[in-house]
């Protein structure tokens, strides 16, 4: 199996800007695609990005120009840089990872405010 950690999550204002991490360990080469999903309150949990192993990315229309994510391979870790956050972007972010073998992590989320 693998298992995610995230970090990074807090408060910030409207505007401002946060960097979430996802650090990977366990069977990390069954890896085929990283990505962070989020849930707000009320909501289903959805897609913001994904990366591939060769870099290919994917986004949400809502995050678009705002957000990037990108992956460092050798430390197993996938980052998602978060600029001009809006009160909209407020919810728990969850770090995922796919591959082979039904592999289908996730991990336990990270709280994102974004208020003032």
């Amino acid at each position: 199996q693998v298992q995610l950690v995230e970090s990074g999550g807090g408060l910030v204002q409207p505007g401002g800007s946060l960097r979430l991490s996802c650090a990977a360990s366990g069977n990390v080469g069954r890896i085929t695609v990283m990505g962070w999903y989020r849930q707000a309150p009320g909501k289903q949990r959805e897609l913001v990005a994904t990366i591939t192993n060769s870099g290919t990315t994917n986004y949400a229309d809502s995050v678009k120009g705002r957000f990037t994510i990108s992956r460092d391979n050798a430390k197993n870790t996938e980052y998602l840089q978060m600029n001009s956050l809006r009160p909209e972007d407020t919810a728990v972010y969850y770090c995922n990872a796919r591959g082979f073998a039904g592999l289908d992590s996730w991990g336990k989320g990270t709280l994102v405010t974004v208020s003032s």
